[in-house]
This record gives C-alpha cells, structure tokens and sequence, in this order.
C-alpha cells in the first residue's frame, strides 16, 4: 500500500457505459482494487454497485466521497 499522505489521482471510471473521472488518494484506489479482487469483479463493476447504492441515498453524497465511505465500512 502507499503512503496515506498523498495527493488525489484522477481516473476514468466507466459507469453504464459513460465514462466518467473520479479523484481519490493512492490509499482508496489500493483498497478499491483489492475489494474488486476479493468480490470477483472489475473495479469498473463495483463503482458501479456502490454509485447505485450512493444514488438512492436521501441526500446522496459525491460519488469519490461514497466510494471512500463504502471503503472505509467494509
């Protein structure tokens, strides 16, 4: 894992066939892949999930802030 003192890196994400960017620090894009890995899907499969769960939220965060969320609760 890098360091957690890190700038963002930015990223291109595909989402239903949209491609969109998403910026998180080196720390989350580690535990991104490793979650991935461990569920058995692309990393582009389980943004996807999290930005459907993010979106039936009440006041739905960011999507970069609802990965970060969803990582840090598993």
């Amino acid at each position: 894992m890098t360091t957690p003192y890190h700038p963002p890196v930015k990223r291109s994400v595909q989402i239903d066939r949209h491609k969109t960017s998403i910026s998180l620090e080196p720390m989350f894009w580690d535990m991104l892949r490793a979650a991935a890995q461990r569920e058995g899907v692309p990393i582009n499969a389980l943004v996807a999930r999290i930005d459907e769960e993010r979106i039936r939220a009440e006041t739905p965060p960011g999507l970069a802030s609802a990965l970060r969320i969803w990582l840090v609760s598993q």
